[in-house]
């Protein structure tokens, strides 16, 4: 088995889907790297290497291509952030000195279409030459300065035979401005009808694209929110109990077992367990759950979450990169910057995209010299800049990339974490959610459910009784019960001797009575009459209840059932995954009758029961003729299942081992996460379909546009000016489609009113 692992690198330059698809190719040349995964919106490549292979030579090779890149470890997320906020501001500026200079050519030259009369009182004022070398001087300027960036990059990547968006717009605005350059200074180098000027164009052009790339940086900026918000929920110092005294300390010098003081109101540093004092602790953050959970001591408490109002103190048990936030963090990063399968197809189109599209312009100026009317050249040149400028193809390398950062980071709020790359597209494509019993749709311990007392005795008299007895055994059922009289405040008995009866019960001296507990086998044998309890032990059992009878002194006194309950929510997220229009399973090990009591209380379709670990996975294996199947469990035994099933969903309060086998972790231990889960990766991928949708549409439907097609129909043609628009706004349209994935509200939140599920996106098998 190959040693690897994962390097992530933030780049710099990327501008396009060009670029995106180049830093992948460029990565898949270096020796050692086994998988590479390029985020264009935020900027980052993953990639899996060997360990042998050096990030050095990784990050040459980036170089080498013309894309600088720096682990990001060395740039973290909130240096990311601002530095993107920096690089906003820098295009805002660049925009607004742009726009300053451009607008006095735009109304020279454009004014007479506003202003009748305008170019012939210019021609009498200044005069047209006036006119054109002022416009000229400008354009200049405009090109010099705040363009600048379009030649620096797009040239060089032009003579590597690695043209990009900037190659595009350079080429655009260089055509149009050496063209008016002629017209202006050796006018008797073009025809007298196609002496014309369009300085215009050129500087409209850059103003238009750097307004766009404006809005795109903040929108980028936006994109990665989630991340600076589960950032924001890290404390920077600590107050630690240093030879008795409270010292502050900062979070990096803490280390496990130190013990920390929590005021009210305070947020928790690190992972612990509380060992003095108690609060209620507000765990939304990391769980979703709006209640506050009560903590004492022995309980696990975690990093980012809230002190209530007591005070309390606790031992670090993991610090640093190991606490439940950092972690959720990381799988968040590496959600973010994973690829989803149908990136493949837009990155093979993108990566040939703009070769294409310097073809296409030279084409269709070669088609207007041919066969255009005159004046040729004119209309040769609008229509190549037309084509060159509006068909950029930003909006389809930023449809994929932008939605799963967004989506995977609000998924992330609400507890579920995406882990793996493909499990975001493959949970919107579900026919079958199967589900463990034991801890997942039930509490995952026994509790006692009924206490039905024979005539004579007293409830809190018989349960002491039994508590008293049970206290001595290490049966689960006997935890149930110890538990029971605790919450009822039952004093316990005194007991005198204790005896187990392999298989059958318990029988003991309390309290100076002889107490035998057990199955109406071992009330049988020692022949105890159950009476009319026994008709009810019968319908308990049928509910999937563990029955058994008390005697006191030889005489039935009680009957008592255990069972491991349902989850309070469990059967309202099986209603609303049937709504969605999943089918449910469960697949245990646990007895059928059992199970079969669970599903009909919950409303579970279909069950397989009595299953070893090997058996759940046979059991999904059958289940696949129905369509795509999500696992869902929390226990070691769960592993293999998780590990097999289309989707693996562990339950983020189960084991560790479960959580690594699984595709995705929900933080809270309560099914209403599988529906988010489902309901929003379905959401997800709807909007990547939107933005896919618009970005290849909009090339398709403009690109004849600008190429001329409607001339000779309407006489229309597609000024330059309008396609830089129109090409910044695409892009700009596909970011602010991402960011509406941000005001998701959960698909079942008690804080909020049910909204109606996403409808599924392949509908299951019958």
């Amino acid at each position: 088995m190959r040693d690897e692992r994962i390097l992530r690198l933030a780049v710099s330059r990327m501008t396009c889907g060009g670029c995106a698809a180049r830093v992948e190719r460029a990565l898949q040349g270096v020796q050692g790297v086994t998988d590479v995964s390029v985020n264009l919106a935020a900027e980052t490549a993953q990639i899996r290497i060997d360990a042998p292979a050096r990030a050095a030579d990784v990050m040459a090779a980036l170089e080498a291509a013309g894309y600088p890149a720096a682990p990001v470890e060395e740039t973290p997320p909130q240096e990311t952030a601002a530095r993107k906020e920096d690089e906003a501001r820098g295009m805002a500026r660049k925009a607004a000195l742009a726009a300053i200079l451009a607008l006095p050519v735009f109304l020279l030259e454009m004014g007479g279409h506003v202003l009748p009369g305008f170019h012939a009182w210019i021609g009498h004022g200044i005069g047209q030459g006036t006119s054109w070398l002022i416009q000229f001087v400008l354009t200049t300027a405009v090109l010099a300065g705040p363009g600048r960036g379009f030649y620096t990059a797009g040239v060089p990547a032009l003579l590597k035979g690695a043209p990009d968006m900037n190659s595009l717009v350079a080429l655009g605005t260089a055509a149009a401005y050496l063209y008016s350059c002629a017209a202006l200074f050796a006018p008797a180098l073009l025809p007298e009808a196609a002496r014309a000027v369009y300085f215009e164009a050129a500087a409209v052009i850059v103003v238009l694209i750097l307004l766009g790339r404006w809005m795109e940086a903040r929108a980028k900026g936006r994109t990665g929110a989630a991340i600076r918000r589960l950032l924001g929920l890290q404390s920077r110092t600590a107050r630690v109990l240093v030879a008795g005294e409270a010292k502050d300390m900062p979070i990096e010098e803490i280390r496990p077992g130190a013990v920390l003081l929590v005021r009210p109101g305070e947020r928790i540093a690190v992972d612990g367990e509380i060992t003095e004092g108690r609060a209620r602790i507000d765990e939304s953050m990391i769980t979703g759950e709006p209640l506050p959970v009560l903590k004492a001591e022995g309980d696990p408490v975690t990093g980012g979450t809230v002190n209530g109002a007591g005070s309390f103190q606790f031992r670090a048990t993991r610090v640093g990169a190991d606490t439940v936030l950092a972690q959720i963090i990381r799988m968040v990063e590496e959600a973010q910057g994973a690829k989803l399968p149908v990136q493949g197809m837009v990155d093979r189109i993108t990566l040939w995209f703009v070769p294409a599209v310097m073809a296409l312009a030279a084409l269709t100026v070669f088609s207007w010299l041919l066969l255009g009317p005159a004046p040729v050249l004119p209309h040769a040149l609008v229509a190549g800049v037309s084509v060159l400028i509006i068909a950029c193809p930003c909006a389809m390398g930023l449809a994929t990339p932008t939605s799963i950062m967004v989506g995977t980071g609000r998924a992330a709020e609400m507890g579920v974490l995406f882990r793996k790359g493909d499990a975001l597209q493959q949970s919107a494509r579900l026919s079958v959610v199967a589900l463990d019993k034991t801890g997942t749709v039930t509490e995952g311990r026994p509790e006692l459910t009924d206490m039905v007392m024979a005539e004579g005795f007293e409830r809190a008299d018989i349960l002491a009784l039994v508590a008293a007895a049970e206290a001595r055994s290490e049966h689960p059922v006997a935890e149930a019960i110890t538990r029971a009289a605790r919450a009822e405040g039952v004093a316990a008995a005194e007991v005198e001797g204790f005896e187990t009866i392999t298989g059958q019960g318990v029988r003991a001296r309390v309290a100076g009575r002889d107490v035998l507990i057990g199955t109406d086998r071992l009330m049988a044998r020692e022949g105890t009459e159950t009476g009319a309890l026994s008709k009810t032990a019968k319908r308990l059992a049928g509910q999937g209840r563990t029955a058994f009878f008390v005697a006191v002194n030889g005489r039935i006194a009680a009957l008592l059932a255990v069972a491991d309950p349902v989850k309070p929510t469990s059967a309202a997220a099986i209603r609303a995954l049937k709504d969605l229009g999943l089918e449910v399973a469960m697949i245990t090990g646990d007895a059928r009758e059992t199970a079969e009591a669970i599903a009909r209380e919950t409303g579970i379709d279909h069950v397989v029961a009595g299953v070893l670990p090997g058996g759940k996975v046979e059991a999904l294996e059958k289940l696949r003729g129905r369509g795509l199947v999500a696992f869902v469990g929390d226990g070691i035994n769960d592993a293999p299942a998780l590990a097999h099933a289309d989707v693996g969903i562990a339950i983020g309060t189960g084991t560790d081992v479960a959580i690594e086998s699984a595709d995705v972790v929900l933080m809270s231990g309560d099914l209403r996460g599988v529906v988010n889960a489902v309901d929003l990766s379905r959401r997800t991928m709807r909007n990547i379909r939107q933005n896919l949708f618009w970005a290849f549409g909009y090339n398709v439907a403009l690109i004849p546009v600008a190429a001329g097609a409607l001339y000779f129909a309407f006489g229309l043609m597609l000024s330059p000016m309008l396609a830089a628009g129109a090409m910044a706004l695409s892009s700009v349209f596909v970011l602010g489609n991402a960011l509406r994935l941000n005001g998701l509200r959960p698909a079942m939140d008690e804080r909020a009113a049910p909204r109606a599920p996403a409808a599924p996106l392949v509908q299951p098998a019958e």
